[in-house]
């Protein structure tokens, strides 16, 4: 885990609208995440608002909602850890795909945080909280700002 070969993106965030969605499972992870977003979202002059839900299955009907009621980009924020059950695949792969269709029927970008983990350990390892090795929740934003950025100016 590292971020090198991580892109230089376009971060400034004045004059979007984002709203942060975040499931509700796993809290010190999911805050961390949450977190570093907030960072982000701050030091790049975004407006921006938090809209918590269930979990990670929840987090495309939401992401969609923002957007189409008014949100230029949507951060989405999620943990999912590994069990002993199929229950993983199911939720990550409902989370992973709903997510892709939200933006791709939106036409706005949406970060990708969903964290889909092994153990706990992983996930404190990527939430941005001291100590840890990377910050998901700041990339998702990143991506989020610099994804609708390249759309406005490639609608311009």
């Amino acid at each position: 885990m590292s971020g090198a070969g991580s892109p230089e993106l376009d971060v400034d965030g004045r004059g979007l609208r984002v709203t942060i969605v975040a499931g509700s499972w796993h809290d010190e992870i999911t805050n961390g995440l949450i977190a570093g977003a907030t960072r982000r979202l701050e030091s790049a002059g975004a407006e921006f608002s938090l809209v918590r839900v269930p979990g990670s299955f929840e987090l495309p009907v939401v992401s969609k909602a923002a957007l189409e009621a008014g949100a230029d980009a949507v951060v989405a924020l999620g943990v999912i850890i590994r069990g002993g059950t199929p229950h993983f695949e199911y939720v990550s792969s409902a989370a992973t795909d709903g997510l892709t269709r939200v933006a791709l029927d939106t036409g706005k970008p949406v970060g990708f945080g969903v964290l889909t983990l092994d153990d706990e350990q992983q996930g404190l390892d990527r939430a941005g909280l001291p100590g840890s090795k990377e910050d998901k929740g700041r990339e998702a934003a990143e991506a989020a700002i610099a994804t609708a950025n390249l759309l406005r100016g490639l609608r311009a």
